[in-house]
């Protein structure tokens, strides 16, 4: 987990960072937290994918921890974020930001605990990676980025959704163990994986994803890939209902117990 910690209490900072190292040694996690003292330094280092949870204060000097949200979600929807605050007054705010959690302060090691336990019951499904040999190096690549595979002679060619390619000696049936099987990899053809997250329609016996790209899909198993398809996004969309469902609750509870 790569976690930021933004807040203008270098205290609060310093608590948090030994709370998500006890966290990971207490739980054989690896953690990397990054500190930021304002929202500006953490919006210019921010990437998509560059974190796993972001925890972020409401109320800092010179900065709106609601805006910064809100920023943050318009380039990386699936990050978690855990606001941080004295105050419940803006709460409403904050889970309009898709907030994961909201944090109470003075806090405990305990309720951080618990909001680090719950992320890591979601976060695998997000943050799943396999590791490829391009080259000389050792290359990362976590799976909700790739976009196709193409096998190339002896090679693959994995296509990533920034646009660039990784070029690795394997089979399309080693990838596939490497991924564990991902339900959203699905062989359209032989020696063409696609993602299914990034499929948009089927056209003459072709599969166009989102940014145009067209593949050619086997005519003799066509509708049964684009059931798997639509099986797969139908799952997919009730494991989402099921997480809003339950942050819903937790929210509502959470407005009950403060509003008795």
């Amino acid at each position: 987990m790569r976690i930021a910690l933004v807040d203008d209490d270098q205290n609060c900072l310093d608590e948090m960072e030994k709370l998500c190292a006890d966290f990971g040694a207490r739980y054989n996690c690896h953690i990397e937290t990054a500190a930021f003292t304002d929202a500006e330094s953490f919006l210019h280092d921010f990437t998509d994918g560059s974190y796993s949870v972001v925890f972020m204060d409401i109320f800092m000097e010179n900065t709106d921890g609601i805006a910064a949200a809100g920023c943050l979600r318009r380039h990386d929807c699936e990050c978690l974020l855990v606001f941080l605050t004295s105050s419940t007054e803006f709460m409403p705010d904050a889970f309009s930001c898709h907030a994961f959690e909201y944090v109470l302060k003075p806090f405990s090691g305990e309720r951080i605990e618990s909001v680090l336990l719950d992320a890591m019951k979601i976060l695998p499904e997000r943050q799943k990676y396999m590791e490829v040999l391009s080259g000389r190096k050792t290359v990362r690549i976590f799976l909700d980025q790739i976009v196709s595979v193409m096998t190339d002679a002896h090679y693959l060619e994995i296509r990533l959704s920034d646009g660039s390619a990784i070029r690795t000696r394997m089979t399309v049936l080693n990838f596939q163990s490497e991924t564990g099987e991902d339900p959203r990899f699905l062989t359209v053809n032989k020696g063409i994986v696609l993602n299914a997250d990034y499929i948009a329609d089927f056209e003459e016996n072709c599969c166009i994803l989102k940014d145009g790209s067209r593949f050619p899909v086997r005519v003799r198993d066509r509708l049964k890939i684009e059931q798997s398809v639509a099986d797969y996004h139908f799952q997919k969309i009730r494991r989402e209902q099921h997480h809003d469902t339950k942050y819903s609750k937790r929210r509502d509870s959470t407005w009950i117990s403060k509003n008795g």
